[in-house]
């Protein structure tokens, strides 16, 4: 959650990690920012890493605000598999994400402000055409 603190206004983010998989994973294999600082108006950039291999180019930011749903805010691929960024019903104006290679990738919410405050999940994903 990204809560004001201070006069300062800093902020918070939490960061929670798990692994789109048929298989089932305890997310050991995925790594992500668990807590960020910021100020309000700046931006927070987070990172994930996996080490599940190149074949989980696919990577999944979601946000889920306090009492609401969880929901997919970007989903994107790396440059070698087309480098697909869809943000669907988000701005990009407000988020950003860079995936230049399959076990990492960055997102961020630009000029954070108190209702940006939530958790946000990074998810990796297989494609089918890679299943041996």
């Amino acid at each position: 959650m990204i809560p004001v603190c201070g006069a300062n206004n800093q902020m918070f983010i939490y960061g929670t990690v798990f692994v789109l998989h048929s298989g089932g994973t305890d997310g050991s294999d995925v790594s992500q920012t668990s807590m960020l600082w910021t100020k309000k108006g700046q931006n927070a950039t987070m990172n994930c890493s996996h080490t599940k291999g190149a074949t989980y180019y696919q990577m999944y930011w979601y946000r889920q605000l306090p009492g609401e749903t969880m929901e997919l805010v970007v989903f994107t691929s790396t440059a070698q598999r087309g480098g697909e960024h869809d943000f669907g019903a988000f701005s990009k104006e407000k988020f950003s994400a860079t995936k230049t290679e399959a076990e990492r990738g960055t997102f961020t919410v630009k000029k954070v402000q108190p209702e940006d405050k939530g958790l946000y999940f990074c998810a990796v994903s297989q494609h089918s055409d890679t299943n041996p």
